[in-house]
């Protein structure tokens, strides 16, 4: 089955409109879903909406309400909802560009797919397309989709380009209330050299086949030994170590050491060959 798009409108870039489709280009991943469940019957827990004095209701009779003042509401259909306009719904207005980096990773939500809606619309997709990548800029506008709108980035992806949502300024936490406690000054030249070494160790490039969810593997285990021990309760020991608190030069010293193999087994220099070995076949002559 083909994939539906996401958002159906066109890209406007002053007096040129593109007319283009949005994919979802993220999915959730696998993931272990409990219910809750009525632990003496065994029965699973249902919900149902009610209301105070009358008991359960139906669907149909729910709508949407604003609390404009404790207890009073202002009541608004599905319908009167949708008709709100805006000109954002099917036209998504470039109207800013800034430097591909100059972007907080913070500020970035999720990404979707982009593409030409027809073969009349690709011509001016690909220059739109060629240009951002040319100037290394990423284009900036508003979007309404799914019931609000949003910041939007538009870049080069591909053949094609990916629009990543974008979270306001009042969703963003100021760092400085988190790290305003924490050191500032340089640290030691010699454990910064190691820990650079260390970086470098382990530098290599990315793929993200390489990771799984470990989490997930666990909980398939545990299930499968419940299963197993039919109904027992299994409590599984955490065999790390808790993290000590305070912190030691000497011992991170001798932990990055450790960790970037210099003095230990790990340390290519203490494999090298010793010269005892000429010694050795000089005395055996001297025997002869």
């Amino acid at each position: 089955m083909a994939a539906r798009a996401y958002w159906q409108g066109q890209i406007r870039l002053a007096l040129v409109s593109i007319p283009v489709e949005i994919y979802a280009a993220t999915k959730s991943g696998a993931q272990i879903a409990f219910h809750q469940i009525h632990e003496p019957t065994g029965k699973r827990i249902r919900y149902k909406k009610v209301v105070p004095g009358l008991g359960e209701v139906d669907a149909d009779d729910i709508v949407k309400g604003y609390e404009y003042e404790k207890g009073k509401h202002v009541l608004l259909a599905q319908d009167e909802i949708e008709s709100v306009k805006l000109e954002s719904k099917k036209t998504l207005e470039l109207t800013q560009f800034v430097d591909a980096g100059e972007i907080d990773v913070l500020y970035y939500e999720r990404p979707y797919y982009v593409v030409p809606a027809d073969d009349l619309a690709e011509e001016a997709f690909v220059v739109l397309r060629e240009a951002l990548r040319r100037t290394r800029k990423v284009g900036l506008g508003q979007l309404a989709m799914r019931g609000r709108e949003y910041i939007i980035s538009l870049k080069p992806c591909g053949r094609g380009l990916i629009l990543e949502t974008l979270r306001y300024a009042d969703e963003v936490n100021r760092a400085q209330g988190y790290f305003r406690d924490i050191d500032d000054g340089e640290p030691d030249a010699d454990l910064l050299e190691l820990a650079e070494a260390l970086i470098e160790k382990k530098s290599k490039p990315f793929k993200a086949d390489a990771f799984h969810d470990r989490y997930v593997d666990a909980l398939e285990r545990l299930i499968e030994k419940k299963k197993k021990a039919k109904g027992g309760k299994i409590i599984e020991d955490d065999d790390s170590e808790p993290a000590k608190k305070g912190s030691n030069v000497i011992d991170l010293m001798a932990a990055l050491k450790k960790s970037v193999g210099t003095g230990g087994a790990d340390n290519p220099a203490a494999k090298k060959p010793t010269k005892k070995a000429p010694a050795r076949k000089a005395s055996a002559r001297k025997q002869a």
